[in-house]
């Protein structure tokens, strides 16, 4: 009974959080919830082996994080896009771009993005997690997640200008 109330105050807890994690990853409301159910399975069948109750929410996150990918390996190969180097590079947005968005266009424009580089940005600006958090969710150098937050950034703003010049030849 004990452990029943635990499990629920954990689901209570962090469901939503999960959820929205997993929101940005897919773009599917049924997909992110298959995730996060999936999520607290894993953590009903293996929670007891945490070490540090203090840990919970990063081994969630991690776990949802895997569950996600091993969905992402039967559809394709992951594979690594060189980091374009210098603000040359980066296209240029109207500064009011971003305050046109709604909230579907941009989960619409996520999706767009790789999972690798998707899923340290929703981290880190959606989920409020360090790098050093994020890093330890995803399992990769602190490094790796910097430079994938930085390529994140480079593909949502070309689709934020794609958008804005598509907006402004429209008017």
């Amino acid at each position: 009974m004990a452990a029943d109330l635990e499990f629920e105050k954990l689901v209570n807890l962090y469901y939503r959080d999960l959820y929205r994690f997993g929101l940005s990853l897919t773009g599917s409301e049924a997909d992110a919830s298959d995730l996060t159910q999936e999520t607290f399975y894993v953590w009903a069948n293996k929670g007891h082996q945490l070490k540090s109750p203090a840990n919970v929410k990063g081994w969630l996150f991690t776990t949802l994080h895997r569950e996600f990918l091993k969905t992402c390996r039967h559809r394709k190969r992951l594979t690594d896009v060189p980091i374009e180097e210098g603000v040359a590079s980066l296209p240029d947005a109207a500064t009011d771009c971003a305050n046109r968005i709604d909230s579907q266009t941009l989960l619409h424009f996520l999706r767009e993005i790789d999972e690798d580089f998707r899923a340290p940005l929703v981290l880190y600006y959606i989920e409020d997690l360090s790098y050093k958090e994020i890093a330890d969710v995803l399992a990769v150098p602190l490094g790796t997640v910097q430079s994938r937050i930085a390529r994140a950034k480079v593909q949502l703003l070309r689709r934020l200008t794609e958008m804005d010049r598509l907006h402004t030849q429209t008017k």
